[in-house]
């Protein structure tokens, strides 16, 4: 009997395609994903429900103790800038911990796994938090407008323009790039708290340095130009608020816009920086 030796062949390598669809990951991908995971924590919940309560419930408090003839030197939105002096810190809070609670859970390790493209990653937080604050600030803002004009559109309604409702949106973006550069504050501190003490310093120490500075003779015009570019003094110039009455003239005056529009863009470019660069 004959035994005829069997021959081994290499093993060849086999290409594995998958039933399911796999597209190719982009921008929208993370967009959904980065806004399935800002609905679904609860702190979205508490700050921009208590942005839209302070903001509604104080305007509306506002514009029930006013009368026809206030609105001859006010705007209409003027009295939704009371409750959004403090909406504000519930924009900038959420803004941190947008970014930060992921770092403080140790979600973004699974983050940034699923996506490596750290990039798009922060494109789609800043996208979706910035869409999401925006609008929740300028409808509550619109809506106090909205019933001042209703209940005091009378004999006063002849002194307002259209310049008035441009310049509160120009306020709620204002406070908008608030958010955004708490966002980015959040992205290089990786701290929650820390990043939101910073922005409460943000807020409230330029008003006080200023008024410390205006003391020195030598100093005294780098405080009132403090005084002048502050957070507080900012909206209250968009809302159609300040020395003289003047409505109309306040709207107009976007230059503090554009400086924390620049400041915010520095501090977005530095956190892309990095991020791309550090590791989790």
């Amino acid at each position: 009997m004959t035994v005829t030796p069997m021959t081994s062949t290499p093993d060849r390598p086999r290409s594995y395609t998958s039933p399911l669809p796999s597209p190719r990951p982009h921008l929208g991908h993370a967009l959904a994903s980065e806004w399935t995971k800002l609905i679904s924590i609860r702190s979205t919940l508490w700050t921009l429900g208590s942005l839209v309560v302070t903001v509604v419930g104080v305007g509306m408090l506002f514009v029930s103790q006013t009368t026809d003839q206030d609105y001859e030197s006010i705007s209409f939105t003027t009295p939704a800038l009371f409750g959004l002096m403090v909406g504000q810190v519930a924009v900038m809070v959420l803004g941190v911990l947008t970014i930060a609670s992921e770092h403080a859970t140790g979600l973004v390790r699974t983050t940034f796994t699923a996506a490596p493209d750290r990039f798009r990653v922060l494109t789609a937080k800043y996208l979706v938090f910035s869409i999401t604050a925006f609008v929740a600030t300028a409808l509550s803002v619109f809506v106090v407008g909205i019933a001042a004009s209703l209940a005091h559109g009378g004999a006063a309604s002849g002194a307002h323009t259209a310049d008035e409702w441009l310049g509160a949106v120009a306020g709620c973006l204002y406070v908008t790039l608030l958010g955004v550069l708490a966002l980015a504050i959040g992205a290089l501190v990786r701290h929650s708290a820390g990043a939101i003490a910073v922005m409460l310093g943000v807020v409230t120490l330029p008003p006080v340095l200023g008024a410390m500075l205006i003391v020195w003779e030598a100093v005294a015009p780098i405080g009132r130009e403090i005084l002048q570019r502050n957070v507080p003094v900012a909206l209250s110039q968009l809302f159609g608020m300040q020395e003289g009455g003047d409505l109309g003239a306040a709207p107009s005056n976007f230059s503090n816009v554009l400086i924390i529009l620049l400041i915010t863009g520095a501090t977005v470019a530095a956190s892309y920086v990095v991020v791309g660069r550090r590791d989790v």
